[in-house]
């Protein structure tokens, strides 16, 4: 992409209203614009980092056994009335009527219409396990939007829902996703804790959050350090064998959320050394709650022995638009966005140091084309812009790697390669720095 065809529109001043890094910065580098309280546009490049995200999320549920799918925004009310959810879940549920004056919401979660569609076609014990997803956007009327996308009313979720035949399968399926979300965090280039926690008004009696530790936590936690910088299971995972023992390996180390903190507990269980109590932010929340949603609405499948039971569900969330103000606030510095490779909107940034010169030109073009060709979704900066604001707007978006051409440079037969993260430069030849950045040699650490 050019530059000069783009939109990115950058701000030098950084608006009032935002508390927070990763607020700020999305604002500032042209990702996404405020259209009414926790309501944002997705701008080019902002969604071009949202939908890396998301496809990340597939890759890891797909990896897992889930199968996708898509249900609406809209949802009748009457599902809610059959799990009893109606009227408890309180006014952050936008209520709308038709004009046929049927009561319908725009859902904030999706539990009782998946299992209206599970209970329309699946009867026996043969039916089961299932698991269920979608990537969706969700609307909850907060009382105080804030916090940019981390604390929005219109977000993107991706919701899994699992479908056993007992307790002992459910868990099976509550380990499959406890698995594919510490890959999934991992390959977007975050360390994120697997925290005991509340069940809040989605029900159940087990329930992990996913929590990544920055000073701009919305609450505290408590937990070993070891749990920080324990690796992620890896793609290689058998996802039909025994998950229990790398399930173990987490929860057996003290991790909890403020809510289910016992402050005895983690002095007794966790050395002074390694006690960790700092802020958190969610990324993701897993549930298993039994018959809670199945019993009320008939879900019902016929067991071997004849007899029919409820089913015994999980529910599994990961808010995608929210990870990007995660990944922004876990990776940042002083100049702007640093982003992960796996999530940058491109993957180098080639700076042209005077547009109006013919040799600096056709460098750029040279390196734009090869970088197109290896699949590095270069940015090329083609504008006529002061080279010092050209600097500060790569800086602000993060990309990983700088490609800086001048005519100066190019006398000596030599350019510029940035790391971004590092801030390491490189003096190298225009087909040496192509190279080494096609095949991925340079090291953004």
């Amino acid at each position: 992409m050019r530059l000069s065809r783009y939109f990115i529109p950058v701000l030098k001043e950084t608006p009032s209203d935002a508390q927070i890094v990763s607020h700020r910065l999305m604002l500032r580098a042209g990702l996404i614009r405020q259209e009414a309280a926790g309501i944002y546009a997705w701008l080019p490049l902002g969604h071009r980092v949202l939908r890396k995200i998301e496809q990340i999320v597939r890759e890891e549920q797909d990896r897992a056994g889930a199968a996708e799918m898509l249900m609406p925004t809209l949802q009748p009310a009457d599902l809610w009335r059959e799990s009893g959810r109606y009227d408890d879940y309180g006014q952050e549920m936008l209520r709308i009527v038709d004009r046929h004056k049927r009561d319908l919401l725009y859902g904030p979660t999706n539990e009782e219409m998946i299992t209206e569609i599970f209970r329309s076609y699946c009867r026996s014990y043969k039916d089961v396990p299932k698991l269920l997803y979608h990537i969706q956007w969700k609307f909850r009327d907060e009382i105080r939007p804030r916090f940019g996308v981390m604390r929005g009313r219109e977000f993107l979720m991706k919701d899994a829902y699992s479908f056993d035949l007992d307790e002992d399968s459910a868990r099976m399926s509550y380990n499959r996703m406890f698995i594919a979300y510490l890959n999934t965090f991992a390959r977007l280039g975050l360390k994120a804790v697997p925290m005991r926690a509340d069940t809040g008004p989605i029900g159940g009696d087990l329930s992990h959050e996913f929590i990544i530790l920055a000073d701009t936590g919305e609450s505290e936690v408590f937990c070993h350090a070891d749990l920080v910088e324990m690796a992620a299971p890896g793609l290689d995972v058998d996802f039909d064998g025994d998950l229990q023992p790398l399930v173990d390996q987490r929860t057996a180390l003290y991790a909890a959320t403020e809510e289910m903190h016992d402050a005895d507990r983690f002095v007794a269980e966790v050395p002074v050394d390694k006690r960790v109590s700092a802020r958190g932010i969610e990324v993701g929340h897993i549930f298993n709650f039994g018959t809670k949603y199945s019993e009320p609405m008939k879900a019902n499948v016929v067991h071997p022995d004849g007899k029919e039971r409820p089913v015994h569900m999980g529910s599994y969330g990961v808010g995608v638009s929210r990870l990007m103000g995660g990944i922004i606030e876990a990776s940042h510095d002083e100049n702007g966005i640093i982003w992960p490779d796996s999530v940058t909107p491109y993957g180098v940034g080639i700076i042209n140091m005077r547009a109006d010169d013919e040799a600096t030109n056709a460098a750029c073009e040279t390196a734009y084309a090869a970088l197109t060709k290896a699949g590095k979704e270069p940015l090329l900066d083609d504008t006529a812009d002061r080279a010092g604001a050209k600097f500060a707007r790569m800086d602000l978006i993060g990309l990983p790697y700088q490609l800086v051409i001048g005519p100066r440079g190019l006398k000596e037969g030599k350019i510029e390669v940035k790391a971004r993260r590092s801030g390491e430069k490189h003096e190298l030849s225009l087909d040496d720095a192509i190279n080494r950045l096609a095949e991925g040699i340079f090291a953004n650490g």
